[in-house]
This record gives structure tokens, C-alpha cells and sequence, in this order.
């Protein structure tokens, strides 16, 4: 789907490592290029007209995500660095102001570091209780979550969708359940924002967390959505320029409005502004049709794979592009080195989700998280070898 757009692929690359970060199309390229050349100014510091450029442009890419998400105000979209830096910032910028000693958090075990060492930290910070949904098969269903759920749950935080076993959480029931319990619920969407249409309106979700660079946008930029009402409350993690009003020697001080509050500092400019054409390209395709693409691909790779008789898949239930696999006997990070040698790119390892040997009692694996740009015709070459793959030590020493 829309090879010829990305200039890595004239690499002579098979790439199915778009759950670590996603290729980049031409037209994202260009623009962080454009804005070097022909705009760089900051934002919100000058009165001259480059920089009222990068202004207007910036409340345009912020509208543009707004919209994307489906939010209420464009004043909900604060730009980040990343995923992480998001998480962080509804952790220890509202959170740790909101729970209390004996507060019950709820994630899982497959979940993203990003949504698990903040809330240890918190833990030991402020005394309140980390505790785990049990999975169904690989699955949040909602009859566990319901299960999970005490007189002292006050949050839920969970994956949309996990970057290991890919398994796509019910979020709008698993949403209507924690507030009929006054729970509030918090989304890493890192892995679903990209890949399935996202309405933070109908799923009612308080929080989400997700990057640019995962959905064909540049690195460096992530967005942190939350309800008006929560940011509001969420004190900033970084003071300085930009997001203060006024400050006097008398120790007066008096901070703006959202968003600006929550981005101090110099913004990541030329990447923000690219990231609008990411947006605009994954709208022009359309994310029904992107979802549909990678669980096609996703059902022909498992088949095949299903095919050779030493390979084990860990998750061939889950709807998301993403396959989790090990050839037996074999340390994964021996297939992935196999498999670059034939300039097919994998993720090998523990996929920053530590906790997830839990359950599928295996503690590395190789992953494969395919995007709109993977084709038939890559899973055909990427079968061929794996069927060679008794030659692995022959070719990897």
C-alpha cells in the first residue's frame, strides 16, 4: 500500500518493525526539511511573519490531532516527546496529586514499561496498591477486569492495544465500567492510535498517551490527551519559558492557560509541524482500510508461518498486526541476527514488557508488527528463509 511514498524501501528492506517505530513517508521528510529552510523561527516568541507562521502552523497541527482523536477542544492536545514522556506526565503530574495511601491501581502484566515503573514508583512514593487483571487467552476481557475491581480501585491503566501478544482491549465497556465505579481510566494508545480509528469521545477514555514516530511521523514527538477538567488539575513537570504569564522578584508568578501550561520550553517545531502531514497522509488512506490491510496480512503470515514445523506463535489469537514467534530451541535474538543477514528487519528480545513471561511463560521472543506498507510478497521472501532456518548457525558464525 503506497510503497513508492517511502524511501526506505528502495533499501532493498523487508521491514516489519513498525511496532518499535514506523517508516516515514516522502511528505513527512520534506517538511522537517521545509521548516529548516524556509521557516525555522520559534513559536509564540516573535511578531514577525515566519515566526507568526510556525504560530498559525502549530494550532493547525494541534486542531489536526484533535480531530484525529475526535477530543472536544484542541486546548486537550498537549505535545510531548513521546509515549513515555505522556505517561510520566499523567502519572506524577496528576496522579500523584489525585491517589491516596491504599488506592488501587489496575494494569496488567503485558503492559509497556511507560505504564508500569511510574506506577511502581508512585507506589513506593505514596503507599497506594499495583495490582494485575489476569488475561483470558492473552486477553483483557471485561469479565475479568469486573473481577479485578475492589472498593479501593481508583484507576485503570491499559495498552489499547499491547506491543507483545497485540491483543485489542474492549476499551469503550472496559471505559463505561470504571466510571459507573468512579475508577478513571488511562490509555497507552502507542500501539493503536496508528493502526485503528480512535474516538476519545465514544470510548469516554480520561487519559491517552500516544508518539508521532509510531503512525509515519518523526521521532521526538508524542501527545498527551485528557479531559479538560483532569488537565486542569495536572501541574507541570517542567516551568520556564512559555508557559508563565508573568513572575516578579517579590516571588509573584502567575502561569497560562492550557495548553501552553504544559509545554514549557522550546517545542520539538520542525517535527510537530511534520507529524501534520503523517496525520493528513493515514486520513487520506483512511484507518479502516489500514486496519483491514494488516489483519489480512496478519492471518496470511500466520498461516504460512503455522507451515514450518519448528516455528512456535505465541499469539496467533489477537486481531493486531502484531505476531509474536520463536523458532524452537532457538534464542531469539540468533533468528533476528538470521533474519538481517537477509535484510529483513525483527524485533528480538523482551519488547520493554518485562512482565509478560508471566503469561505466556517465555521470556524472549521474536516480534513481527507489520503497517500499511508490508505486503504478501515480503511475508513470501520472509517465509522462504524461515524455512531455511536449520542453516541458522551457518549463517549467523
Amino acid at each position: 500500500m503506497n510503497r513508492e511514498d517511502f524511501p526506505m524501501l528502495k533499501n532493498n528492506l523487508i521491514y516489519f518493525d513498525s511496532g518499535a517505530t514506523s517508516l516515514k513517508p516522502s511528505c513527512v521528510i520534506k517538511e522537517i526539511t521545509n521548516y529548516y529552510e524556509n521557516y525555522s523561527a520559534n513559536s509564540h516568541r516573535g511578531d514577525y511573519d515566519i515566526s507568526l507562521k510556525v504560530d498559525k502552523m502549530l494550532d493547525d497541527t494541534r486542531c489536526k490531532v484533535k480531530d484525529f482523536i475526535n477530543a472536544n477542544s484542541s486546548r486537550e492536545i498537549i505535545f510531548t516527546k513521546g509515549t513515555t514522556e505522556s505517561m510520566n506526565m499523567i502519572i506524577f503530574g496528576f496522579m500523584k496529586n489525585y491517589l491516596q495511601k491504599d488506592d488501587e491501581v489496575l494494569i496488567t502484566k503485558t503492559e509497556h514499561a511507560s505504564n508500569v515503573l511510574p506506577w511502581f514508583i508512585l507506589e513506593k512514593e505514596l503507599g497506594i496498591k499495583v495490582n494485575y487483571i489476569p488475561l483470558i487467552d492473552n486477553k483483557v476481557t471485561i469479565d475479568k477486569v469486573k473481577e479485578s475491581i475492589t472498593n479501593k480501585t481508583k484507576v485503570i491503566s491499559l495498552a489499547w492495544i499491547t506491543n507483545t501478544i497485540g491483543d485489542i482491549r474492549p476499551i469503550k465497556e472496559i471505559t463505561k465500567l470504571a466510571h459507573d465505579n468512579n475508577i478513571l481510566v488511562v490509555i497507552d494508545g502507542a500501539q493503536s492510535v496508528p493502526h485503528i480509528k480512535t474516538d476519545v469521545i465514544d470510548t469516554d477514555i480520561d487519559f491517552l498517551a500516544f508518539s508521532a514516530h509510531k503512525m509515519l511521523g518523526p521521532t521526538g514527538v508524542g501527545i498527551l490527551y485528557g479531559k479538560y477538567e483532569y488537565l486542569n488539575q495536572m501541574l507541570p513537570l517542567n516551568y520556564g519559558g512559555g508557559m508563565n504569564s508573568f513572575f516578579e522578584s517579590d516571588k509573584t508568578m502567575e502561569f497560562k492557560e492550557l495548553p501552553e501550561r504544559l509545554e514549557a520550553g522550546t517545542l520539538n517545531l520542525s517535527n510537530i509541524l511534520a507529524f501534520s502531514k503523517a496525520i493528513d497522509y493515514l486520513e487520506n488512506i483512511g484507518m479502516d482500510k489500514i486496519e483491514k490491510h494488516e489483519k489480512e496480512l496478519k492471518k496470511y503470515l500466520i498461516n504460512k508461518l503455522k507451515e514450518i514445523d519448528n516455528i512456535e506463535i505465541y499469539n496467533e489469537g489477537t486481531d493486531s498486526g502484531i505476531v509474536l514467534f520463536n523458532i524452537k530451541n532457538i534464542f531469539s535474538e540468533d533468528t533476528s541476527n538470521y533474519l538481517n543477514h537477509y535484510h529483513i528487519c525483527v524485533r528480538a528480545g523482551n519488547h520493554c514488557a518485562k512482565m509478560v513471561k508471566d503469561e505466556l511463560i517465555i521470556k524472549n521472543t521474536c516480534r513481527i508488527s507489520l503497517y500499511l506498507y508490508n505486503t504478501k510478497e515480503e511475508i513470501d521472501k520472509f517465509i522462504e528463509i524461515m524455512k531455511g532456518n536449520k542453516e541458522i548457525f551457518k549463517v549467523i558464525l
